[in-house]
């Protein structure tokens, strides 16, 4: 088990993780999941010992990962599929890990076979492809065969194939009882592969709770109604019925209606007796990263704005209507969130120590780059 307690990292005036505290149970996959910048790279450096903490802790298995005997042996991680020496052939790299923690080399073929690199192991990794270095480093992560397992983007330039391979690969590791600690960006992988989620936002927890119950806390379902396209005066009865009856109904761009408030029983029955004949009716739940999103939106540093063309557009005619947003008005759609407050924070900031910097959320969002490299991701 992975155990952070009040765990904060500050690079100079940056703090990039504050009072963070989690566990990574075993028997389950548990994604990592926050915006680009809020603290995740950071906080598996310094769950592998690679940072040290500003204050608090973290530890495997009751143990900081410095005084694990013989670690690669007890944990196995991914962190960047680049940290390989390109000269080396896939073998080599592998077999200079093994040596280094007194694994058989006969363990090397063991690995290149299950991760699909056997055609290759003598080949140089500087010629990998991005898939082919994932593949890589996930077999160095299960050289030691280690009860706990930390991969930062381990689908990322994978294939279809390869992508079902890695989510039916942690899925069975679970399986087994070992602990799984998995970030990604990739939010329908994430609903198809994690148990339990732990969400950060500007280096602070903003979620630790199972994968549905996450999306049933940050969004609400709603009922997909249709009525005969040729009889729009039907779609106007149904309304009234509906808004009566203490429905809230919204029209989609392509006719139907949403509503919300109301059983899909008693939808039903509300059509039926103001006789008007229905063309669908089904219910919606929302997705992994529609729930993502809205609990995140108010936590993003880095945001795009719309390209404006300035000198390449003309100008419309009086009266004339700018083009539709695509998407707008079908169902998972919503409007992107307006331009941060720097000085806004939708998650109360705890007191810091003395001593320490107050967290992200009180001081206006730096406009220069993290320090480290890491902190970006």
């Amino acid at each position: 088990m992975i155990e952070a307690v009040g765990l904060t990292k500050q690079y100079g005036d940056k703090t990039a993780v504050y009072n963070l505290s989690f566990q990574v149970r075993p028997g389950a996959v548990t994604g990592f999941l926050g915006p680009n910048g809020s603290g995740k790279s950071t906080t598996m450096r310094m769950i592998l010992g690679l940072d040290n903490p500003t204050a608090g802790h973290v530890t495997i298995g009751g143990y900081p990962y410095r005084r694990l005997p013989n670690a690669a042996r007890q944990v196995g991680a991914l962190l960047d599929a680049k940290a390989v020496h390109g000269g080396r052939s896939a073998r080599n790299h592998l077999l200079s890990l093994a040596q280094l923690s007194g694994i058989p080399a006969r363990r090397v073929d063991e690995v290149l076979g299950v991760v699909g690199l056997r055609d290759v192991a003598r080949a140089r990794s500087k010629g990998f492809s991005l898939g082919m270095g994932q593949r890589l480093g996930i077999a160095g992560a299960l050289l030691g065969d280690p009860q706990v397992l930390l991969f930062d983007e381990p689908v990322n330039g994978l294939d279809p194939e390869g992508i079902l391979w890695v989510r039916n690969l942690m899925k069975a590791l679970a399986a087994e009882g070992r602990t799984v600690f998995v970030s990604s960006h990739l939010m329908s992988e994430m609903a198809l592969t994690a148990d339990h989620l732990i969400v950060i936002g500007r280096g602070q927890l903003l979620a630790d709770m199972g994968v549905r119950d996450f999306i049933a806390a940050n969004s609400a379902g709603f009922a997909r109604v249709r009525t005969p396209d040729t009889e729009p005066q039907l779609r106007e009865k149904l309304t009234s019925a509906l808004t009566e009856a203490g429905g809230q109904v919204l029209p989609e761009q392509d006719g139907a209606l949403r509503v919300t408030g109301l059983a899909l029983p008693r939808i039903s029955d509300l059509a039926h007796e103001a006789d008007v004949r229905l063309w669908e009716l089904s219910p919606h739940q929302a997705s992994l990263e529609e729930a993502y999103m809205r609990m995140t939106q108010g936590a993003v540093d880095y945001r795009s704005t719309i390209d404006q063309r300035a000198g390449f557009q003309q100008p419309l005619p009086p009266g004339a209507q700018p083009p539709p947003v695509p998407g707008q008005g079908q169902p998972g759609w919503y409007a992107p969130p307006p331009p941060a407050n720097p000085y806004a924070h939708p998650v109360p900031v705890p007191q810091a120590p003395p001593g320490l910097a107050p967290g992200p959320g009180a001081v206006p969002a730096p406009a220069t780059a993290p320090t480290k490299p890491e902190d970006a991701r």
